[in-house]
């Protein structure tokens, strides 16, 4: 070979060389890129989410998919008796589901005996299990993890209460309100009022109900929903009102879907949750913090719950979009989103699916095409609730839970904080036990 040819293959083995050493060195750095969040000026209420682009086509985090199930105050019957429970979570095991969600905080009431709740006087009750009285939060935990699931308690009214609720008449002071005075907002859960989350003393209590749920049971994280948010019409309350004159030197504008006051609003929530994240990681280093919104720009626009900026500040560890979407179409449509594209490079994500509700059955066939769909784009599912697996359909039980068994047709372990304990224990701090709630 001439001294000619010895150079120029020297010269593209150093080229190609530098190629990939070049990619070597970016290619984390790319795959780690920020969710883009752009504001065009021709949609000045809306904001659309543009994300970086990934830099390989497979997500990131090579975690095993969630497979998750909310457990509601629809399944206390369940909850509250210790055979029923056993038997539930061992199927969950045996359909190869790996994560539960069961609710802890409902209707401004926790779900398990609480000292801070004792302390602001707003816990006249505790529901606990038929047999021996038991702690049915730490039971939940204790089956869970002895049939190899993770246990995520679920924090699912957040910010929102009852306006007849202890908590509300004995912190009337903590309630936000509308630019006219009213107060109660009519959602699925009822006619309910929402506390001020920019008061500092609704945040000091929201993170001692957390940091305490998080101390005195053996979970393996804790999760928010969309309900750790605020509706856009609220924020017009003394309180805040002289915060933001405080800070930005003018009124709040009278539309309450003004961009710059919609932000201002957006960020205050971010900045608690960083909080309560240092706070959570403090008390237990290394748990999952969840969090269940609705989709992207609608839970910003309309419910200030910014949460891609919460991933891309790394304040949550596992993101399932709710998409309760009654067809197929407009499903595939929301998995599409480019802010649930780019999540999933980053964090573990999910869909909510809706297996059913009593007064909205869905069949099974819809449920099972929305988990392939789920899959076949690199996502986990969670089901919004367990009692609707297997009833709130137009077919039979015994059909429903035949139909199940080929959901997931191989195991997803998920790494756990806990083992299983031989008995379960009631944590040495809570308080005597509460009155038995009667079906």
């Amino acid at each position: 070979m001439t001294q000619s040819r010895w150079r120029k293959l020297a010269y593209w083995l150093s080229l190609g060389l530098g190629v990939v050493l070049a990619w070597g060195i970016l290619s984390p750095v790319l795959a780690q890129s920020p969710i883009k969040v752009v504001d065009p000026l021709d949609h000045p209420d809306s904001i659309y989410v543009q994300p970086a682009a990934p830099a390989s086509p497979t997500p990131r985090v090579s975690e095993p998919e969630i497979r998750g199930v909310w457990l509601t105050t629809n399944d206390t019957r369940m909850l509250r008796d210790r055979p029923s429970l056993t038997q539930a979570m061992a199927q969950l095991a045996d359909l190869n589901f790996n994560t539960v969600y069961p609710v802890i905080w409902n209707s401004g009431y926790v779900t398990y005996p609480s000292p801070v709740a004792q302390r602001h006087n707003i816990q006249p009750f505790v529901i606990r299990g038929i047999q021996d009285n038991y702690d049915i939060l730490a039971e939940v935990i204790n089956q869970a993890h002895c049939q190899g699931l993770l246990a995520i308690p679920w924090f699912e009214f957040g910010f929102m209460a009852p306006e007849t609720s202890e908590l509300v008449l004995q912190h009337p002071n903590w309630v936000t309100q509308r630019r006219d005075g009213t107060k109660t907002w009519v959602g699925a859960a009822g006619e309910v009022v929402w506390l001020n989350p920019f008061h500092p003393e609704v945040q000091k209590f929201m993170t001692d109900l957390v940091v305490e749920a998080i101390s005195q049971y053996d979970v393996d994280g804790i999760q928010f929903d969309d309900h750790m948010s605020l509706p856009n019409e609220f924020g017009y309350d003394p309180y805040t009102v002289a915060l933001y004159k405080q800070e930005t030197k003018k009124d709040p504008p009278a539309h309450p879907q003004a961009t710059d006051w919609v932000k201002w609003r957006a960020d205050k929530i971010t900045a608690f949750m960083k909080q309560l994240n240092q706070a959570i990681q403090a008390r237990k280093p290394k748990i999952i913090v969840s969090v269940s919104p609705n989709p992207y720009p609608s839970a910003y626009n309309s419910s200030l719950q910014d949460w891609v900026a919460w991933i891309n500040q790394d304040i949550v560890d596992e993101l399932i979009v709710q998409i309760y979407r009654p067809t197929l179409e407009a499903f595939l449509e929301q998995i599409a989103r480019p802010e649930l594209q780019a999540a999933k490079q980053k964090i573990p994500t999910a869909v909510g699916i809706l297996s059913g509700l009593r007064t909205n059955l869905t069949p099974l066939s819809l449920v099972k095409a929305k988990v392939t769909a789920a899959q076949t784009d690199g996502l986990g599912v969670a089901f919004f609730y367990y009692e609707s697996l297997w009833n709130n359909g137009p077919e039979p039980p015994e059909i429903r839970q035949a139909g199940l068994q080929s959901l997931f047709a191989w195991p997803a372990t998920r790494s756990r904080r806990a083992q299983c304990s031989p008995e379960t224990i009631t944590p040495a701090s809570s308080p005597p036990p509460a009155p038995i709630i009667a079906n």
